[in-house]
């Protein structure tokens, strides 16, 4: 099978560092995510300036370079889906960034999961492709081996709670069907998103580091679709909070970053 042959070699025929130079004050630790509207008014909000941007056939995506109560962190929208977004971090990675909070919204297989709370994944079912290119095949990907407790000190201190379990990456929405969403709950997933596993084996192949979380959506868990909060203007406040909790997140673990470094 295809998805046998993962080759552990660091060097590809094409790679970052050959088109990627380092960015001369790049901030070590970069929050991404994935809705354009939340990602806009965290960038108005910070006054974040841009210093960098990867490119695709099509789009452009800058990176801003903000402070967080005045710590350095930088900013970028996610690219959905896997290739995509994991192109663009392996981009932010050359340029100097070494640890990304990434976070966005989710389907859930569980209705009674609330709109718009915090899901925190513990590990992912592989079921796209990305991951198989820069991780040994398997059937799931540990998720967020770092920064879990300090994520979770960030949400005691702001009275929110969270789901945490396993979440199912898959790169064919529309193929969702629901005996597999059946089965994927029967296997223990709370949430269905196209990027985690993937994100997560990158920054495991590169010696980086990822920390992912989501916000509850769309409900998969039902005789129907239900959309709930899925369109990127619903639930503004709500949105802005777990922005909130993100940047905040990304500001510690840039401080333990500069304490270290003294």
């Amino acid at each position: 099978m295809l998805l046998q042959e993962f080759d552990e070699s660091q060097r590809a025929v094409i790679n970052p560092a050959d088109i990627i130079a380092p960015v001369p004050g790049m901030p070590k630790v970069l929050v991404s995510c994935f809705a354009s509207v939340t990602f806009e008014r965290m960038v108005a909000l910070l006054d974040a300036q841009p210093i960098a941007a990867s490119k695709t056939a099509n789009m452009t995506y800058p990176v801003y370079r903000a402070e967080a109560e005045g710590v350095p962190i930088a900013l970028q929208m996610a690219g959905v889906g896997a290739p995509v977004c994991v192109g663009n971090l392996e981009e932010a990675f050359a340029m100097g960034v070494e640890t990304v909070v990434l976070f966005g919204n989710c389907g859930v297989l569980n209705r009674s999961i609330a709109d718009c709370s915090v899901i925190l994944p513990t590990s992912a079912l592989r079921d796209e492709g990305t991951s198989f290119h820069y991780a040994p095949p398997s059937d799931e990907m540990e998720v967020n081996p770092c920064y879990r407790e300090l994520f979770l000190q960030v949400l005691a201190e702001h009275g929110v709670s969270c789901t945490m379990g396993k979440t199912w990456t898959t790169d064919a929405f529309y193929r969702e069907t629901p005996e597999k969403v059946r089965h994927r709950r029967e296997q223990g997933c709370v949430c269905v998103e196209m990027e985690a596993a993937a994100v997560a084996a990158l920054a495991r192949f590169r010696g980086k580091e990822a920390f992912i979380f989501f916000y509850a959506g769309d409900s998969l868990d039902g005789d129907g679709w239900d959309a709930r909060s899925l369109s990127g203007h619903a639930k503004i406040d709500e949105k802005d909070r777990v922005a909130y909790l993100a940047l905040e997140t990304a500001r510690r673990i840039a401080l333990e970053k500069q304490q270290r470094e003294v």
